[in-house]
């Protein structure tokens, strides 16, 4: 995009004050904007952050360009700003005339389940000879789409948007701004079914979508949505996936063949073949955190590369680096249509705005122009010759991004630089915590506070890059069991508040020396506590008074609140940051009297404490059910756990589970009849039997129980019961029944696919999923996922 600001008010109906400048790109997220000429930062109010308070920041770091919703102060001579009644609106308004200008095709993708993937397959599938663009990661939201639709440079002949929605209204908008001459509808599901009265509501409401549309592509695996295509666009052109032929989706599991066949309907309706498609469930689709050697974090996006999401893998590693050094490796890029000397000024320009401390360009087309990049970078014709020239001191203390086209083969480098090479992982879908947080926010007011629990390596999935994730997304307390893991964050570089729930007196010195806050939950705690702070000198120390209203676990009882006003009130070296309890039975309502009289108790107790102070402390009552069941709850601040990772709300469409316990066949057996599996010969063939091994075992994390068939694992989608008994680092599982099954294929452990999911087999186990979570492995691999 390319326009001044008064063309940008003309289109949006803003009004400029100050600097006519001309704007090249959108920035709404001011942690990922270091300096840029060219960038208009639109400031957006919205539920959780207001971008207004920013704005001083951003011109400090070089922005001079600003769409704002309110009145303010420019800052500087300089600066040039559009004054709108609704940013977003605005963005919206600008992204549907950018779209108009546009000359090639746009194909819009939308569903319940399976637009990322398909989307992605769609443009990996596109001839290397012909520029085209796909929306970056999951931007299919209000605002992702505007994102994603100024993203277009004009030259490009297809362009794959992906549109998502969770409830009524949200796609006329994503319509009016799309306007797609193809339309590719998914599926139709679960997801999001809350909030739309029936099946046929939600239908009609994605195929809001199609209405200007040419072409509907859809499958009749889904009866009722081919059914309401056919009533409301039987005069279009439809294309049913289903009756299309393509060898790939043999291979695939049902759902993702029939993703491979939306591909391949949509390819032959464009004009080309699938002949250099990849589509395979092995290929990820999300920018993926690992663990590095040497202290250092992968950020793995090496899968495509364009000019955009080359820009926005710099915005990550900018994001992630919390002040370490950052280090690009950066592969040629294929598809442009643009000229190599400007595609190449303008990622080298990408490099320096994201503040890349060191730059390995790998092809000979970055290589031969090596001269636009930053003194000291270094260049490989190829990822072997990379490869060679290994060396790990370059990579310690870095946060390493890995972006690569998928014939960089920048996995074998990945391999290098893990830390880990355990075959099991644990994959975390930070996008989905995010929306899971969101969720949340919405049964709260604006700008409500929040506490993360983020104990015990938040619930087993890691610890530090879960409080990167909620550092970013502005949370505003992070919530540790004991004082080594509060320190860990911080030696991490996490500098937001960090509560310690379990401080005992003989961690206090080092939790002040790191900035940490105690729960103080007893009198002794109390005046261990106030002596630790007099050592080290601190004065209005921060600490968090806990409660007892029921629970019975820790914490102060009522006839204890007055002596406790009396002994903090007039000492200057302690101060209340906020005051709690916990409660027991929020997410039971056959005990909700008993939860209403913790609160009524709650509210009682605290007024009381506070009387004897001259401030007013935060409360905070509310944890992850009591924030969407008791309104009356939420006092000043609420504390969200297990609701935050999509575990414990089993029947809660809205959110999504983050984990994924996967690992890989590593060997295949036939086995007669009258043979024997494992320790104990616990299990006996009956008939002819192929059965798979597979390197996780009770040391990982899969509880022994589960053996014998108690427990089935997902190979290509289908069941697969492991057979026998669970061994120390492995199992094994029958895959008889299954076709195709061969070494290297991912096994799933658990994972969100109903009958397959945490809660399935915390049933299994008569536990919670808590246990599980946090019983699984150091030794597994984390693997941090963005969509």
């Amino acid at each position: 995009m390319r326009y001044l600001l008064s063309d940008i008010a003309q289109i949006v109906g803003g009004e400029l004050r100050g600097e006519d400048l001309e704007v090249r790109e959108v920035a709404t997220d001011s942690r990922s904007v270091v300096a840029s000429e060219g960038v208009v930062f639109a400031a957006i109010d919205g539920k959780n952050h207001d971008g207004h308070q920013f704005i001083d920041r951003m011109v400090q770091r070089g922005v001079e360009a600003f769409i704002v919703e309110r009145e303010v102060e420019l800052p500087t001579k300089r600066c040039g700003m559009v004054v709108v009644e609704s940013t977003l609106v605005a963005l919206q308004r600008l992204a549907a005339y950018h779209r108009q200008q546009f000359k090639g095709v746009v194909v819009a993708i939308t569903g319940s389940n399976g637009k990322t993937i398909v989307k992605e397959w769609a443009a990996r599938s596109m001839p290397d000879a012909v520029h085209s663009f796909a929306s970056p990661k999951s931007y299919n939201s209000q605002l992702g789409v505007a994102l994603s639709l100024l993203m277009l440079e004009g030259s490009e002949r297809v362009a794959f948007i992906e549109a998502g929605i969770s409830e009524p209204g949200e796609m006329e908008r994503l319509e009016a701004m799309i306007h797609p001459e193809v339309v590719v509808v998914t599926s139709i599901g679960d997801a999001h079914s809350a909030n739309f009265p029936s099946e046929e509501a939600k239908i009609d409401e994605k195929l809001r979508l199609a209405q200007r549309a040419k072409t509907i592509i859809y499958s009749s695996e889904y009866p009722a949505l081919a059914r309401r295509i056919k009533e409301l666009y039987g005069d279009r052109e439809l294309i049913d996936s289903s009756t299309e032929s393509n060898d790939y989706a043999l291979e695939l599991s049902d759902a993702l063949s029939v993703d491979a066949l939306h591909v391949s309907a949509l390819m032959r309706r464009l004009g080309y073949s699938v002949d250099g498609a990849i589509f395979s469930a092995k290929v990820s689709m999300r920018l993926e955190l690992k663990e590095g050697i040497d202290n250092s974090m992968i950020i793995d996006d090496s899968y495509n590369s364009d000019i955009n999401s080359v820009i926005v893998a710099l915005d990550a590693l900018h994001l992630q680096s919390m002040g370490r050094r950052r280090v690009a490796v950066i592969s040629d890029i294929r598809q442009s249509g643009m000229d190599q000397e400007q595609l190449y000024g303008r990622i080298a320009e990408a490099v320096r705005r994201a503040g890349v401390d060191y730059l390995i360009g790998v092809g000979d087309a970055i290589s031969s122009y090596q001269q636009l990049f930053p003194r000291g970078s270094a260049f490989y014709r190829t990822t072997d010759e990379l490869i060679e020239n290994f060396s790990k001191e370059r990579w310690a203390h870095s946060v390493i991004l890995l972006k690569g086209s998928r014939d960089s083969r920048f996995e074998r480098l990945a391999r290098l630089l893990e830390r880990r090479t355990h075959t099991t992982t644990l994959e975390v879908d930070l996008a989905a915590m995010k929306k899971n947080l969101n969720y949340f926010r919405r049964h709260l007011p604006q700008h409500h506070p929040i506490v993360a629990m983020v104990k015990a390596g938040s619930y087993g999935t890691g610890d530090v890059d879960v409080a990167r994730m909620l550092q970013h997304e502005g949370v505003h307390y992070l919530a540790v069991a004991f004082a080594d893991e509060g320190i860990t964050l911080r030696s991490k570089g996490i500098t937001m508040p960090i509560v310690v729930l379990n401080a005992d007196q003989d961690s206090f010195d080092v939790m002040i020396a790191h900035d940490l806050e105690p729960e103080i939950y007893s009198f002794h705690s109390l005046d261990a506590f106030r002596r630790a702070a007099h050592r080290a000198h601190r004065e209005a120390y921060p600490i968090h008074i806990k409660l007892d209203t029921g629970m019975h676990r820790l914490g102060f009882v009522e006839d204890d609140v007055d002596l406790l006003g009396r002994a903090i009130h007039l000492d200057p070296t302690l101060r209340i940051a906020s005051i709690f309890s916990h409660l027991a039975t929020a997410d039971m309502p056959e005990e909700d009297d008993f939860t209403r009289q913790q609160i009524e108790r709650f509210d009682y107790m605290s007024e009381q404490l506070i009387e004897w102070l001259d401030y007013t402390p935060l409360r905070h009552l509310a944890n992850s059910a009591a924030i969407v069941r008791f309104k009356e709850a939420h006092y000043d601040m609420c504390r969200l756990g297990l609701g935050l990772y999509g575990f414990g709300f089993e029947h809660n469409e809205e959110l999504i589970p983050v984990a994924t316990l996967s690992t890989r066949i590593v060997q295949i057996k036939q086995l007669a009849k009258g043979e024997s599996v494992g320790y104990g010969r616990s299990a006996r063939i009956e008939s002819d039997t192929t059965i798979a091994t597979i390197p996780v075992g009770y040391a990982d994390g899969l509880d022994r129980h589960l053996g014998n068939g108690r427990w089935s694992v997902r190979v290509n989608g289908q069941s697969a019961p492991i057979i026998g008994r669970v061994c120390m680092d492995s199992a094994m599982v029958d895959i008889s029944k299954i076709r195709g099954v061969e070494v290297g294929d991912k096994v799933t452990i658990f994972g969100p696919e109903r009958g397959n999911t945490l809660e399935d087999m915390a049933k299994v186990l008569d536990t919670i999923s808590y246990e599980i979570m946090t019983s699984i492995s150091q030794r597994v691999k984390r693997i941090y996922t963005e969509r």
